[in-house]
């Protein structure tokens, strides 16, 4: 049975924890979304998750994953409501329940087409679209030659700093994670400098390329093409759209797209960090 719109708006909501984990693969797979339950652990260990248990006692009626970068940003997603609490105002009350959390805090996120109206309603501005891209790599299209090896410990220091630069924002606490998170972890060199990174992750019957940072577009292919190798599952990634090279790359051996979501900030003019060497995300719930 339905709950009154009264009492859904009494439902107290709560931060989540590692133990909520089953929870929110459920309402994952009720809303159609594959489970996910190796991104959801990531997230809620490294960042904070707020939701609504639903009075029936089955589970969460809504949930999503805020995850905070220094100095001063942070990133919302994995936004979802129970089919059967949808279209009732309480993705909206969650939403509102974080920014008053977080006051003037810069935000990120990526929006589907239908929760956009929501967003833009919230404060949020429509600055560029993400490529969804996902299939099976073909080897088709050589990547360009560049020295491309496993990253090791020793590596890790040089990798933060340089996704500090490149992301404009702390986020050790996600990326001295990947070690374990990653079945593989590449970095390019040039120069004997380390140019650029990648993970290759895996997530239900896909293994997802993210992040991808690098110098320049030949490097993040061939950054690509060495994690491809390493995979006999289909390969998921997404892309800024404003590298087209990559993504015209990425077609031409075997990815489509299957998604175009938009990229979404608030209290903040653009992303941080230097887009031109940012070319996908560890994952778009957390920027």
């Amino acid at each position: 049975m339905a709950l009154p719109q009264t009492a859904l708006d009494q439902l107290p909501i709560r931060r989540l924890t590692h133990d909520d984990l089953g929870a929110c693969a459920d309402l994952s797979e009720n809303r159609g979304w594959p489970r996910e339950e190796h991104k959801w652990g990531l997230l809620l260990s490294a960042g904070t998750g707020y939701g609504i248990d639903d009075p029936s006692g089955d589970g969460l009626l809504t949930a999503c994953v805020l995850t905070s970068y220094e100095p001063g940003f942070a990133a919302i997603g994995m936004v979802l409501v129970a089919e059967r609490y949808a279209r009732q105002g309480v993705g909206r009350r969650l939403m509102r329940h974080v920014l008053a959390e977080t006051g003037d805090l810069p935000l990120s996120l990526y929006a589907t087409s239908n929760g956009q109206p929501l967003y833009e309603e919230l404060g949020f501005a429509d600055i560029g679209r993400s490529e969804m891209l996902m299939g099976r790599f073909t080897f088709t299209e050589p990547a360009p030659a560049r020295t491309v090896r496993p990253a090791t410990a020793d590596d890790l220091q040089d990798v933060l700093r340089l996704d500090h630069e490149i992301f404009g924002a702390d986020r050790t606490h996600l990326i001295a994670r990947l070690p374990a998170f990653a079945d593989h972890l590449r970095v390019a060199e040039q120069d004997g400098q380390i140019s650029g990174f990648a993970a290759l992750w895996p997530n239900m019957d896909t293994h997802v390329v993210g992040p991808l940072i690098a110098a320049d577009a030949a490097t993040a292919q061939a950054l690509v093409a060495s994690l491809a190798v390493a995979t006999d599952r289909p390969l998921r990634t997404d892309v800024d759209a404003r590298h087209s090279s990559l993504v015209t790359w990425l077609k031409a051996n075997g990815l489509e797209q299957i998604a175009t979501p938009a990229v979404m900030i608030r209290s903040l003019p653009d992303l941080p960090g230097d887009w031109t060497r940012r070319f996908a995300p560890l994952t778009v719930a957390a920027g």
